[in-house]
């Protein structure tokens, strides 16, 4: 009866057991799955949005563009997403019909409001920046354009994007952004480079490092830091390559002539009239023609000079080192640059051409003076002095003609006198006596 007793006992016991250990089983099986699925599961994905509305003189598109939100040394690779293609003419010409840019603006900005998603909307920045059509009609009637751009703000203000604002950018920002675009597109600024920049307007062997926070501290690019606040390294080093028409290719870019709203451009849209007469090349376009031996005028031909810069700038940075020690290494590694930029915005800018060149003089002095700006300076200075009462003789004219005559006459009169006396003594004391 006991054997029986503790054999039910032990088969309960044994029944617990197994129940106890296939749950820790299921439990710790359940778990693991949990935990692999969750640890696997894919990431959502962490960017940032930026919108950028580009209000040009026949139309205004609008990008969407995005860059991951964990930048790496304060580097996001920004990439366009969308763009959307505003139906209508330019916002400039909304001048007499304000109230119609309501309309003008919805259907690109709803579709930006779904591409974004809604979590991000007040986080993602919106820029406006007009570019010729707005800057001409500035030209015409601030007023007027301030008016456009105030309706413009005011609608695009009414999304719940954090909108930074609508201002009417100049040639010379949009020529730099769209520097900045080509090369970032074509892969110049990215980490692929290694922080090497190949630059054919630097002779063959050149090497020079400089930090990429450089490239903020002139006047001229200052204002570019918070639209470009990123940069792909800290530091870059510029290998020259030593090739003219590469060189000239990069330069080229500088110079937009796409758009003219006059008859004739020079570049950006600015008018150029008829080249007509002699023209004077001083201060930076003497010194590096001087330098590479351009400035006479019997081969002051636009063939030689491009001769010349195509050997000049195929020489290697040592060789140049070697013949031109003397020469500040700031000024030698850059003549193949100036030179070439010279010649591009005389021949591409200005539009020279082989018959209007002989019509250039590279002057360093003119009847011994220096040509530049200062003199020209002192000048202009002089118009604005006032000018003073002109110095004028204590005597009439007249009066001092009458005076010179008549002790002219005395002095002549006292001679003969002592003349006299002197040969014939005895008979002037005789009269006397």
């Amino acid at each position: 009866m006991e054997d029986r007793r503790e054999s039910e006992v032990k088969i309960f016991c044994s029944k617990n057991i197994l129940g106890i250990l296939g749950f820790s089983c299921v439990i710790a099986v359940v778990a693991l799955l949990a935990l692999g699925l969750t640890q696997n599961k894919p990431l959502p994905e962490n960017v940032k949005f930026g919108i950028v509305l580009d209000a040009g003189s026949s139309h205004t598109n609008l990008y969407i563009y995005k860059w991951p939100a964990e930048k790496e040394n304060d580097t996001g690779v920004v990439t366009q997403i969308e763009e959307c293609k505003v139906k209508g003419p330019g916002i400039s010409e909304f001048a007499q019909k304000l109230s119609e840019i309501d309309i003008y603006l919805t259907a690109c900005m709803e579709r930006a409001r779904k591409v974004i998603p809604a979590s991000q909307h007040t986080e993602t920045p919106v820029y406006l920046g007009a570019t010729a059509g707005m800057r001409l009609l500035r030209m015409e009637n601030e007023r007027l354009a301030d008016k456009i751009l105030a309706a413009v703000a005011k609608s695009i203000s009414s999304y719940p994007f954090d909108f930074q604002g609508a201002r009417i950018i100049t040639g010379q920002e949009e020529g730099a952004y769209g520097w900045i675009t080509i090369n970032y597109l074509l892969g110049r600024f990215t980490q692929a480079t290694n922080g090497t920049i190949r630059d054919p307007c630097f002779h063959s062997g050149y090497r020079r490092k400089m930090n990429m926070s450089d490239l903020y501290e002139a006047p001229c690019t200052r204002r570019f830091e918070a639209t470009f606040p990123f940069l792909p390294f800290p530091e870059v080093e510029i290998r020259g390559t030593g090739n003219y028409q590469q060189c000239r290719r990069s330069i080229l870019q500088l110079f937009n002539t796409s758009y003219c709203p006059y008859s004739s451009c020079s570049f950006n849209g600015i008018f150029l009239p008829p080249l007509q007469g002699n023209f004077g090349a001083f201060s930076a376009f003497y010194y590096v023609m001087e330098f590479l031996n351009l400035t006479s005028e019997e081969q002051s031909t636009h063939k030689k000079m491009i001769s010349t810069l195509e050997k000049f700038c195929s020489r290697p940075w040592e060789e140049l080192q070697m013949y031109f020690g003397e020469v500040k290494e700031k000024y030698l590694s850059e003549y193949c640059f100036s030179g070439t930029y010279i010649l591009a915005l005389l021949l591409n800018g200005y539009h020279f051409t082989a018959e209007s060149w002989k019509d250039i003089h590279f002057m360093g002095k003119v009847r011994s003076s220096s040509v530049g700006w200062t003199l020209g300076y002192m000048l202009n200075l002089t118009n604005m002095i006032p000018s003073e009462e002109p110095l004028s003789t204590p005597l009439s004219h007249s009066t001092y003609v009458f005076l010179m005559v008549l002790f002219s006459l005395i002095l002549v009169i006292v001679v003969v006198i002592g003349i006299f006396i002197f040969h014939k003594p005895s008979y002037f004391w005789k009269d006397m006596v």
